[in-house]
């Protein structure tokens, strides 16, 4: 009993110790770099798809290659077992600047299969701003990083009297072929340069990379070779069907180091690209730097809850949606204008500050990005979507026309319609209006006329002909067959009736805020042009001839033939602007949702994806499917039952396509091998946060549409500059698995029985609350009068 009473005085000794060991042993929150795989999906997809040291946007995006020839199935493959070169440009319809080290007999003449080197996984490292690698073959450990315009390399060399840096410019490199290159020795540390990559089927002209290289080591000798033979000591090699390399003796573990800073304007640039961004040779400070501006930009949405799986994915998803569309705009604003005949240096207006006051990009086509970036970008990043709507005027300025996929200052014409009018118009209805938007409409309008973008089908680079714009004025419609002349690609009739009625919708809601009535009343008729390709026999959506007849026979699931990249299965569900004028075509919402849903029970016997096969019977066959998550057409449907007082079902939907499409962190699979430039990473974002815009906020008043979150809390934290809010808070509770379904909602303290609220709500910052649960609630948000609003809903 005498010890007793001393028991009160050690617990409360012991209490700062206790708080002291917890905090030790707390588990540090992962960084969202940490988080984020760059390795999902990268057996698959295209040569620009995997990323790893590059800066958001960069336009550097330094990163090995295991296959070099063609568009799809190339650049980094994670089941090759060879890695050829570490190339700089990995972006739509550029590429350019392969290098590799090695050591002992030079084989850099004998090409890329002679040269390259094996590696393993397990000593490979990959992360947002950095790759390291070992190339086995020649004991090299390469480390890459990167600022926006200058990769940087650390290759830590073994002992060896003959080590190299090549350069290899006979490649190929994804879709384009090295056409020439001239490089010379400025001095034994440094080398410059230019490599014109030749024209594509996408991009009509040649295009020139400048680059500046400086070592941090003296070379001994600077040689090249020309035609698969060596040429020996040069101080400047040209032509084409050439490469150059650096030679030197290096000590065991000896560390050398390589800035390369590229321009597509001169070498002037490339030079002031170096010194503006990379004037020092601290490779860790550099690797530091990038994550922490990768840390930054990922920071912009904290998800809470969730598996570690999920978080990761999560990440992954956002870190492609900032990305694959790249600077191609020097630091001092300097920028290639390829519209006209000849290339021709342009500058971008300065700021107060001296500054730029926007990038140019090089983008791949906006098709589809109604329901992923409008939507995305707009919410979190609208400074991006200001800087690419500057961009793409910048365009407008130079060429006459808004670009829908602009490549190496060319005009693309890549797929169809005038897919940026959605992106410009919901952002300028979102209060994103950084630009001159008098400018805008006047381009936007231009390209809904003959002569602008709706004139012009996919890489259709002499004529106006393929669009069919002068049909759908006519007729209503865009006839399929168009014409038996192939002008270009995509020239499917129906797709694009149904892509130019949505447009039109967009555009018309741009002209009624802008007072332009005249405007408002013709593209509005012409919204409704969906109409005319919706077979009310049939209950799908089908293709016309000229003299207004239905095609023969009818085959929905078909792939093509009237309809882009998909079938009438599919586009059948493609008019975003209207739901409840389909719905109404259709027979109302029971045989809407039916028809729908069935679609989906089809389409998730293999697993909401179209499969791939070499054999072109098996692919045909493969493509006949209800829906497609492997492609932008379907991208909407799961939200089309909040339309049809059934949101029970988006709910359901949307983690169905989750759990199969947009999950796990595995190499072989993640976005069905076309990650597309940021697109199906954002709608992975979206689908996890559960916010989606069916019409890609292009109403008078945008909305956003509510499904399922996956994850406990999703913070959103909102740019000032542009939104008056600080945060809006997504709170999913009593989240568990399989509770997927919303029982009960509430608003910044209100409670919220309908599946959409305005995107001033959530501007302003606030907080959504969901009660989740494991049945559906069939009452909540299933009031037909407080569905999402469509075209013929807003009078």
């Amino acid at each position: 009993m005498r010890g007793s009473k001393y028991v009160p005085y050690l617990f409360f000794a012991l209490m700062p110790l206790t708080g002291l060991l917890a905090q030790k042993n707390k588990v540090p929150k992962p960084k969202k770099t940490d988080l984020v795989e760059p390795m999902v999906d990268a057996a698959n997809s295209r040569f620009f798809y995997f990323s790893s040291a590059s800066r958001p946007f960069g336009m550097v995006n330094l990163s090995p290659d295991m296959v070099l020839k063609g568009t799809w199935n190339t650049g980094y493959r994670y089941n090759q077992d060879t890695i050829k070169v570490f190339s700089h440009i990995h972006c739509w319809e550029l590429s350019g600047i392969p290098v590799l080290p090695t050591t002992g007999q030079f084989k850099g003449q004998l090409g890329p299969d002679k040269y390259g080197s094996s590696y393993t996984h397990q000593q490979e490292i990959a992360k947002p701003g950095y790759h390291k690698v070992v190339l086995k073959d020649y004991g090299i450990t390469a480390e890459l990083t990167s600022t926006t315009r200058v990769g940087f390399h650390k290759y830590t060399y073994p002992r060896s009297a003959a080590s190299h840096i090549l350069f290899d410019f006979t490649t190929m490199l994804g879709s384009s072929e090295t056409q020439s290159a001239s490089v010379r020795k400025v001095s034994a540390q440094s080398i410059e340069g230019s490599v014109t990559m030749a024209a594509t089927i996408r991009r009509p002209k040649p295009i020139t990379v400048y680059f500046v290289t400086d070592f941090d080591k003296p070379f001994e000798s600077f040689n090249g070779w020309q035609d698969g033979k060596l040429t020996g000591m040069q101080e400047q090699v040209s032509g084409s069907k050439n490469g150059v390399y650096v030679s030197f003796a290096t000590a065991a573990n000896e560390v050398r180091q390589m800035k390369v800073a590229i321009s597509y304007v001169s070498i002037e640039e490339a030079r002031r690209n170096m010194q503006a961004e990379l004037p020092h040779w601290d490779f860790a400070k550099v690797v530091k730097e990038s994550a922490d501006e990768w840390n930054q930009w990922l920071g912009r949405i904290e998800v809470e809850g969730g598996t570690l799986t999920e978080q990761r994915r999560f990440y992954t998803d956002l870190w492609h949606a900032l990305q694959g569309r790249r600077i191609v705009s020097d630091v001092s604003g300097t920028y290639i204008d390829n519209t006209g005949p000849q290339p021709r240096k342009r500058q971008i207006p300065l700021g107060a500050d001296g500054k730029p006051r926007f990038n140019e990009y090089n983008s791949d086509s906006f098709w589809g990005a109604q329901w992923s970036l409008n939507t995305l970008w707009h919410m979190v990043y609208p400074e991006v979507t200001e800087s690419f709507i500057n961009s793409l005027l910048l365009m407008y300025d130079d060429g006459g026309l808004i670009p829908r996929g602009p490549s190496g200052g060319n005009y693309t014409y890549v797929m169809t319609g005038a897919a940026t009018t959605p992106f410009i118009v919901s952002a300028y209805l979102k209060g994103i209006r950084g630009f001159d938007f008098s400018k805008a409409y006047e381009g936007m309008r231009k390209d809904h006329f003959p002569g602008g973008m709706m004139s012009k089908v996919g890489y259709e680079h002499t004529t106006f002909k393929g669009g069919g714009i002068e049909e759908y004025m006519e007729l209503g419609y865009v006839p399929y067959p168009l014409s038996n002349i192939k002008y270009g690609f995509h020239m499917d009739g129906s797709t694009q009736t149904l892509e130019y009625a949505y447009q039109d919708y967009a555009l018309a809601q741009m002209a009624k805020v802008l007072g332009k009535k005249d405007d408002y009343e013709l593209f509005s008729k012409r919204a409704l042009n969906y109409r005319n390709v919706f077979n009310k026999d049939t209950g799908w959506m089908w293709t016309r001839n000229r003299e207004g007849k239905w095609n023969q026979p009818i085959d929905i699931l078909q792939y093509e033939h009237g309809f882009e990249e998909g079938n009438a299965a599919q586009y059948t569900w493609w008019v975003p602007h209207d739901v409840k004028g389909l719905i109404d075509l259709m027979g109302g919402t029971e045989v809407f949702t039916d028809k729908l849903n069935r679609s989906f029970l089809e389409a998730r016997k293999h697993s909401f994806v179209s499969g791939k096969s070499e054999n072109p019977t098996d692919q045909e066959l493969l493509r006949r499917v209800y829906i497609n998550y492997g492609n932008q057409p379907c991208m909407q449907t799961p939200f089309l039952f909040n339309y049809a007082g059934k949101p029970w079902l988006t709910q359901y939907w949307t983690r169905q396509l989750i759990d199969s499409v947009y999950s796990g962190i595995s190499p072989q699979k993640g976005y069905s091998g076309d990650e597309d430039q940021g697109l199906m990473g954002s709608l992975a974002v979206l689908l996890k946060i559960g916010l989606f815009s069916t019409n890609g906020g292009t109403s008078e008043k945008p909305f956003y549409e509510i499904s399922s979150p996956i994850f406990n809390k999703v913070t959103i934290k909102l740019n000032q500059k542009y939104y008056p809010g600080k945060e809006f808070v997504i709170e999913a509770r009593q989240q568990a698995p399989g509770n997927v379904y919303i029982q009960k909602a509430n608003l910044n303290g209100k409670i919220w029985d309908q599946p959409w609220f305005l995107h001033d709500e959530l501007a302003k910052g606030g907080k959504l609350v969901l009660d989740m649960g494991a049945r559906p609630n069939r009452s909540w948000g299933s009031d037909l009068s407080k569905v999402p609003p469509s075209m013929s809903t807003i009078k």
